[in-house]
């Protein structure tokens, strides 16, 4: 390795040669904040006589004495490409200006120095070689022609027309002087005697970071030759960037693919920092054997991924649906599964049926979690090995066996806990999409002419008990009703409806909100005709009875659309180390013993058991029983005489709970306790025999 500081006019003049951009190199991305900064650092070189050198970072190259056929040395750039693109678009600039200055020599001397090869052909005239995909558009503003007339959406294009328009005759000259204080570290590596791909990832690049896939692709492709790095290129990894691609925002999603297959083949989840050394650690190699045998593998998931991220590319409109909500809901955590269930499907190992009905089991297990609000990172773990438990044989069922097994902080919602909490979730408040999604699939379930509520400016979200209500409310309702639905019924589902009127309807009572029909434009409920109106139509009044009518309608179609699978879990025996959140109900029943944080407890009663699990936990945490409703569930008193604790058993010399309770209830505050404590996998009891 030759390393030397070089000033950059003398760089770009070297004759004879070309600075070649290896395909494996990123496309060129600097944006004009990057232009405007490096414009400003040449203009205050440029006025400066302080300044006599200026630093832009380094450009590292391999020489392998290598010889284009018309006899130019080519230069291959590892490091640098962006700045050096850059500074080709501001002398391209500069040499228009001379254009119009009609300064022939001053033409001459940018163009044949910095610019092109004066004796190559016409093929191999620029010093600069591109990537294809920059290279057109760089012979366009470099041959004078209309940029403008460039179909092709180019960062060349763009930032050359900002140097375009803030280059001028009367900064010529100071431009002209700023570039000849600019100084590189110029680095040659001899590919013989040096390892580039370590030197790349050693360098501290002053230009844009790189991402985790642009270091994989480096890796991939910088110790090939030249016809591997094209045909590797051109045959895998331009296909993988293609559709690892967000068409939406146009945004790479290489990286999180790439982290996705590594948790699908590894059963684990590297940090989105650490793919490139998890990547490198997988495959340590790369001949072109290798490389070709597990970018086989990348090109057929990927373009399964591809419709996960863009379900408009599903030609099947039920298939395209399902994907929508799952994109929509954002359970990319579940993409390592989906994309191997999609490969199966792809391959006629699955029917479209089964498909679907795995699409839909994704949706239902992670939305009745949504609604409890169990932790989302506990989805990591699930997930990234859930594609081992398929059966294919008894696919979905396998799959459904696997889902329902999982216990504590991991488990699938049964039907009483989930609908007991949706009836008191704050969903008017959630996230916009996830409230959306959630009126928009009971709206529609089971519609032939579905209602487009997504992005439909013409229906909003209704109040029908409104959030700042005519006083007329009051009057109807009485202070105590609606000072209850006021503060524990207004934005849950029961309350909550679609209007394409929601302006009109307002704040008015209710039959007026039922009835309205101002100029014969039917904004009231009765003449709507969306399913979420359907059953306000007949009613005469809106109180707290009625919420909790509704609430119930719904929630029957909610267990519809969010189905708990309907099969038999094979039953381990009442013996067994369960979760307690498994476990069977406790009535008329013992313990053997209990293990609570990986610590044995031999309680063979129920009762001893919710004693001591409170005393652990109010000598780990004993905030939390303060600052949530925990305290209050088990009558936590100083005083238990005076709040008149029935049985009071103490958690220390202070602190007294009520335990005169029966083991369910027992149970249930257990459960609760561990739910806002965040330990659901911590309690493990085992069941003493009954013959014991």
């Amino acid at each position: 390795m030759k390393a030397n500081e070089t000033k950059v006019d003398k760089f770009l003049a070297t004759n004879e040669t070309t600075f070649a951009i290896p395909v494996y190199q990123r496309n060129y991305d600097w944006t004009l904040v990057q232009c405007k900064q490096l414009l400003h650092d040449i203009l205050e070189a440029g006025k400066s006589d302080k300044i006599n050198a200026h630093f832009i970072g380094s450009i590292v190259y391999v020489h392998d004495d290598v010889y284009t056929a018309s006899g130019l040395t080519e230069l291959t750039i590892i490091d640098g490409q962006q700045r050096l693109t850059t500074l080709t678009l501001i002398f391209i600039a500069l040499y228009r200006i001379a254009k119009e200055l009609g300064d022939p020599m001053l033409v001459n001397r940018i163009h044949k120095t910095y610019l092109i090869n004066e004796f190559a052909p016409e093929t191999e005239k620029l010093k600069l070689k591109p990537t294809e995909n920059n290279k057109n558009a760089l012979k366009h503003i470099l041959n004078l022609e209309d940029e403008e007339e460039f179909k092709d959406y180019s960062k060349i294009i763009e930032n050359f027309n900002y140097f375009k328009s803030n280059i001028s005759r009367e900064n010529f000259e100071t431009i002209q002087r700023g570039l000849s204080k600019l100084i590189v570290v110029d680095i040659a590596l001899d590919r013989q005697k040096d390892n580039p791909q370590r030197i790349f990832e050693s360098l501290n690049s002053t230009g844009l970071e790189l991402s985790q896939a642009d270091l994989i692709r480096n890796y991939i492709l910088m110790g090939l030759s030249r016809t591997n790095q094209e045909k590797i290129y051109k045959s895998y990894w331009e296909v993988i960037e293609q559709n690892a691609k967000d068409e939406k925002s146009n945004k790479s999603r290489v990286s999180d693919f790439i982290r996705d297959y590594l948790t699908l083949i590894n059963r684990e989840i590297p940090n989105k920092s650490d793919v490139y050394a998890k990547f490198k650690s997988q495959y340590p190699t790369t001949t072109v054997e290798e490389l070709e045998s597990v970018l086989t593998e990348l090109k057929l998931l990927v373009k399964f991924y591809n419709k996960l991220i863009n379900p408009k590319n599903e030609l099947d409109k039920d298939i395209r649906n399902q994907l929508e909500y799952i994109n929509r809901l954002e359970i990319n955590v579940a993409f390592p599964f989906l994309m191997k269930v999609y490969q199966d499907y792809s391959n006629n190992e699955i029917e479209k049926q089964t498909f679907i009905s795995v699409l839909n089991l994704v949706q239902s297990f992670t939305w009745r979690r949504f609604i409890l609000g169990l932790p989302t990172n506990a989805l990591n773990k699930i997930f990234m090995s859930l594609y081992d438990k398929v059966n294919k044989d008894k696919y979905l069922h396998s799959i459904q066996q696997s889902l329902l097994q999982r216990s504590g902080v991991q488990r699938f919602p049964r039907n009483t806990e989930t609908i007991n909490a949706l009836k008191e979730k704050d969903v008017y408040n959630i996230n916009p999409k996830n409230r959306t999604y959630l009126l928009e699939r009971l709206e529609n379930y089971q519609n032939n002419e579905p209602v487009l509520i997504e992005g439909n400016s013409d229906i909003t979200i209704e109040h029908i008990f409104p959030q700042n209500p005519d006083p007329k409310w009051k009057i109807e309702l009485g202070q105590d009703e609606y000072n209850f639905i006021k503060e524990n019924y207004l934005n849950t589902i029961g309350n909550l409806t679609l209007s394409g009127n929601n302006g009109r309807l307002s704040n008015k009572p209710f039959v007026e909100k039922r009835d309205m029909n101002l100029d014969n434009k039917e904004q009231g409920y009765k003449f709507s005709r969306l399913w979420l109106n359907r059953d306000l139509k007949e009613k005469d009044f809106w109180n707290k009875e009625e919420i909790e009518k509704r609430t119930e309608n719904i929630a029957k179609r909610f267990l519809q659309i969010w189905e708990f699978p309907d099969i038999q879990i094979e039953s381990e025996g009442t013996n067994d180390e369960v979760n307690i959140f498994d476990a069977e109900e406790p009535k008329h029943k013992k313990l053997e013993y209990a293990i609570f944080f990986n610590q044995k407890l031999e309680i063979n009663q129920v009762a001893k058991l919710y004693v001591e699990i409170f005393r652990q936990l109010f000598d780990l945490q004993p905030e939390t029983f303060f600052a949530s409703e925990i305290g209050h569930k088990i009558s936590l008193s100083k005083n238990p005489v005076e709040d008149n604790l029935r049985q009071a058993v103490s958690l220390n010399d202070t602190y007294f709970i009520e335990s005169h309770l029966n083991n369910e209830a027992k149970f249930d505050r257990i459960k609760q306790a561990l739910t806002i404590f965040g330990f659901e996998d911590e309690l493990i009891i085992k069941y003493a025999d009954k013959n014991d």
